[in-house]
């Protein structure tokens, strides 16, 4: 193993010691996806007139890839905001942690985080909701390279936009804007996605988060429910293609914007 990736490992343990010790954050990672999967699957129950699809079902699918989104891309862009403006990141480039080692501790944290973040969502939805899980080992295979390649693409571009964060009060702010109003042009809201207009979807499919909520329904939704995506068909292929183009463009927008210090320090 190579030093970077070693170094990255251990930094990734560090990370996400320092997490778990922040009962706060703690709380709503991990609460306030479960707690919009409560609310979704309560007030509209058997809202479509589909056999075996409830609301439930379909919102247990759609709050994965808010999940992911939401603990990748925002909770590393405040993140690395914060560590920046408090000197950790200053102290840490005087130290054998380069960029490579500090992205890989980073996109550690965040794949344990939401790897947790799952396993509440899927057991609300299981004991809560009765929804059934697949029993099809190909569905838990293209759950898993859906999940790797979403909290890659999704942590690349949180690593990226901290870039454009001034200070860390302010970053929660500027990166919720855009991840909310994607979240509602992509589907992850509403469904089907058909009842959006058609410019909304074309703007959606040219984003990540479109093709992550397609990609889980594809997963925990029965084949019978596809007549509800926007292509008529779950697209496996292009939902890999698209997020390995984000997973590229992120890893290049990191290692072009990334600075160990605030621009007034520097």
């Amino acid at each position: 193993m190579t030093d970077v990736a070693l170094i990255g490992l251990r930094r990734g343990g560090i990370e996400i010691l320092q997490f778990l010790r922040d009962k706060t954050a703690l709380i709503f990672s991990f609460g306030f996806p479960a707690l919009l999967l409560l609310l979704f699957g309560t007030i509209f129950s058997d809202d479509y007139d589909h056999p075996g699809l409830s609301a439930a079902r379909v919102f247990s699918a759609s709050m994965i890839a808010y999940g992911i989104v939401s603990t990748a891309f925002i909770t590393m862009g405040v993140g690395i905001a914060t560590d920046r403006e408090d000197g950790t990141l200053k102290r840490l480039r005087g130290t054998p942690v380069t960029a490579g080692s500090y992205f890989l501790g980073k996109l550690v944290l965040v794949a344990a985080l939401t790897a947790a973040e799952v396993v509440v969502l899927l057991a609300v939805g299981v004991f809560v909701f009765d929804v059934p899980l697949p029993d099809d080992p190909g569905r838990w295979f293209t759950f898993g390279w859906l999940f790797v390649l979403s909290v890659l693409a999704c942590g690349l571009l949180g690593i990226a936009a901290s870039a454009l964060v001034r200070s860390a009060r302010t970053a929660g702010a500027v990166l919720n804007v855009p991840v909310v109003a994607l979240q509602f042009l992509s589907g992850v809201f509403i469904h089907p996605i058909t009842q959006l207009p058609d410019w909304m979807i074309t703007v959606a499919s040219i984003f990540p988060v479109k093709w992550m909520a397609q990609g889980f329904r594809s997963v925990f939704l029965p084949d019978s429910t596809v007549g509800f995506e926007a292509g008529g068909a779950w697209e496996h292929g292009r939902i890999a293609l698209v997020l390995g183009v984000w997973c590229v463009v992120g890893l290049v927008l990191c290692l072009v914007t990334f600075r160990w210090t605030n621009q007034r320090d520097a």
